[in-house]
């Protein structure tokens, strides 16, 4: 019989309730509780406890208050920046790219719950994993709802409502998000995606 955590690996209905699950998400919550609390001078501390958060050496630059569920599960490219109150309900495996910008309060969420109000009763979740690509930008307040990818070189809108996957090189913003524009790739790196800050302010 597989267990309740490679049921939530799968992708399969599960019981987050599961002693084994709830004591990872103990120590989670305990390491977040132990980032948060460190001084800007206790850099060598924060890059210790970030470091065993996410099971893997990094180079992100994390802003606290920080908080995820797992942090086993968050898989960082080089050069990752999480602004303050940013939040990852990673159970499922969320996957970021290189130099990838997030504002404040930017959620992301892989975890769900079932339709049908009988179904939720009986206290079982699910989870689809998201992916999000290299360079990209992701506004302040913007949701990242379970099962997008989000191409690379993207921006997306500051409060925006991510339900659906977004294709490369584009600025999408609204909720739900959809593509506003394409980006032109060279504009874009010679004016820091200039024309888009009025929409999707990093602070």
């Amino acid at each position: 019989m597989r267990t309740e955590k490679q049921k939530m690996l799968a992708g399969e209905l599960y019981d987050p309730i599961d002693p084994g699950l709830s004591q990872e998400r103990d120590r989670c919550r305990n390491l977040c509780l132990a980032l948060n609390a460190t001084r800007e001078e206790q850099k060598e501390e924060r890059q210790r406890l970030l470091n065993e958060l996410l099971g893997q050496e990094t180079d992100a630059w994390i802003q606290p208050p920080f908080f995820c569920d797992y942090g086993s599960n968050i898989v960082l490219g080089t050069k990752v920046f999480f602004n303050f109150n940013c939040v990852v309900l990673d159970v499922m495996p969320v996957t970021i790219g290189d130099n990838v910008l997030f504002g404040p309060a930017v959620q992301i969420y892989t975890a769900t719950h079932p339709i049908s109000a009988v179904e939720r009763r009986k206290w079982l979740e699910s989870a689809r994993s998201i992916t999000i690509g290299s360079d990209v930008w992701v506004g302040g307040g913007a949701v990242i709802c379970p099962g997008v990818t989000i191409g690379d070189r993207s921006v997306i809108g500051a409060g925006s409502v991510v339900t659906r996957d977004i294709p490369p090189d584009v600025f999408a913003a609204g909720n739900p998000a959809r593509v506003v524009r394409r980006l032109d790739e060279e504009a874009s790196a010679s004016s820091g995606a200039g024309s888009t800050a009025c929409h999707n302010p990093i602070r």
